[in-house]
């Protein structure tokens, strides 16, 4: 037996080193989502994140798939309210688990609009980017397509919430009823009332609410508001 063999090995802490990893691609999505906001997605180099975020070029590489990996992950953070946040399974982010946790109907509808306001003011911008700039490259047409896939699953799985609970009303369909949250969410409305208009959030979750109670909820599953 060698003298190196008779030795104790020093104990590796491999959690520290993958929370320092963690740390690094959080402080890198956060500086890709402001380069690219600030420069376009053509202007948005590779040095330039890794000079924002104070890390080396290779360790950008390192991080995501390329500049569009990026940008994925910049929208998925900017989706969760974080990067940080953005590491935790969705039904662990506390918007979603309000939502997930209310059992009457019309609250639920009402914690699900206080998402929108917050959700599309923060990735509205970073969307714009990726579709200024999809229509030249495949891998950001993915990333359109597999945004507007995300989303439609998740509104799926909430409309089935409500239709579980008996408060769709009478001959709405789970796939009809998706249709209109996705529609009376979408960005455009967002932009037409707050971006355009100047509505403020609070208006802009209240007409939200009222929106879908009326288009989705039943007559018995909506509370009798006092005079």
């Amino acid at each position: 037996m060698s003298e190196n063999a008779s030795r104790p090995r020093r104990r590796y802490d491999a959690s520290k080193r993958r929370e320092r990893a963690t740390q690094t691609r959080i402080r890198i999505i956060d500086a890709a989502g402001r380069v690219f906001l600030e420069r376009g997605y053509a202007g948005a180099t590779i040095p330039a994140i890794a000079a924002e975020a104070g890390v080396a070029v290779e360790t950008v590489y390192r991080a995501a798939a390329g500049k569009a990996g990026l940008l994925a992950a910049a929208v998925q953070a900017a989706l969760a309210g974080g990067a940080e946040r953005a590491e935790l399974p969705v039904e662990q982010r506390e918007g979603i688990r309000r939502i997930i946790e209310e059992t009457e109907p019309r609250k639920q509808l009402a914690a699900y609009a206080a998402t929108q306001p917050g959700v599309w003011s923060r990735v509205g911008p970073l969307l714009r980017v990726l579709d200024t700039a999809a229509s030249t490259d495949d891998a950001l047409i993915e990333l359109q397509e597999g945004h507007a896939h995300q989303r439609l699953v998740g509104l799926r799985r909430f409309t089935e919430f409500l239709a579980d609970r008996g408060a769709l009303r009478p001959g709405l369909t789970v796939e009809r009823a998706t249709d209109l949250i996705w529609t009376i969410c979408a960005q455009a409305n967002y932009d037409a009332l707050v971006t355009a208009r100047g509505w403020s959030h609070q208006e802009y979750r209240d007409w939200l609410t009222d929106m879908l109670a009326a288009s989705l909820l039943s007559s018995n599953a909506e509370p009798t508001r006092s005079r």
